[in-house]
């Protein structure tokens, strides 16, 4: 009886599907379009793979013991326990990856890199939620116009592919913790609340894009110039932004 309750418990592909299904309608009530709901709901679910894969991988590299299993009594237990464990999670790595894949597409190889796809509206909402939070770990909320924002974090994300896109903000948080010092400084001299004029070459550090802008001066300076053009945002802002950037080294 036991086992049979338990296993009523249990999700199957019916369940899932169901409340993926349930959500988008959901929000399409909300005006989301429902291809924007989808794409959300497969980097939650290729997402959700990933770090599954990542959490039982170090579950793997630290034996039986470690995952709570039996005291292992040989070493062909242990050699077997391991395979098992690598068998697992290479499933889930290629889980991962496929469905990665169907919602962003495949990369494009270095040889034939092929254009990059257009910036959606969604991938920009993406950015917003991503940048705000890390901004305010260092300063305080000082936006620019709403929509010079969005022109902003536009020629940011044109500078990727929509795979890279998809995981920017890992990327942008990664690039934050390993400058924290020195992005800290640079905010505190040129940012909101310091003696400099938030008009003017250093508008771009008084708003929460100007995270993910210095994430791409840094990384990828050659394609950002490239979209900042395109996109007819003052250079002044970029160049601003990389005095500050080298002034607080």
């Amino acid at each position: 009886m036991m086992a049979t309750e338990e296993a009523e418990q249990r999700l199957d592909a019916a369940d899932v599907l169901n409340a993926k299904r349930t959500l988008v309608q959901l929000l399409a009530r909300a005006g989301v379009h429902s291809g924007d709901a989808e794409h959300l709901i497969g980097l939650v679910e290729a997402g959700s793979l990933a770090v599954a894969r990542d959490e039982l991988g170090g579950l793997a590299r630290g034996g039986p013991d470690a995952a709570g299993t039996p005291e292992a009594k040989d070493e062909a237990y242990v050699s077997g326990w391991l395979a098992g464990a690598g068998a697992v999670t290479g499933g889930l790595a290629a889980l991962a990856e496929r469905v990665l894949r169907e919602t962003v597409g495949t990369e494009p190889s270095a040889a034939a890199p092929g254009p990059r796809s257009p910036v959606t509206r969604m991938e920009v909402e993406r950015a917003k939620v991503a940048v705000l939070p890390l901004y305010l770990s260092f300063t305080t909320d000082s936006d620019l116009d709403p929509e010079v924002s969005e022109q902003v974090l536009t020629a940011v994300l044109g500078t990727m592919t929509a795979r890279r896109r998809a995981g920017y903000a890992g990327r942008l948080t990664a690039f934050a913790s390993e400058h924290r010092a020195r992005v800290r400084r640079m905010y505190a001299e040129y940012g909101p609340g310091s003696a400099i004029a938030i008009h003017g070459r250093y508008s771009l550090l008084h708003s929460p894009t100007s995270i993910a802008v210095l994430e791409r001066l840094v990384t990828a300076p050659a394609p950002l110039r490239e979209e900042w053009d395109a996109a007819e945002l003052p250079p002044a802002w970029l160049d601003g932004l990389g005095t500050a950037w080298d002034a607080a080294a």
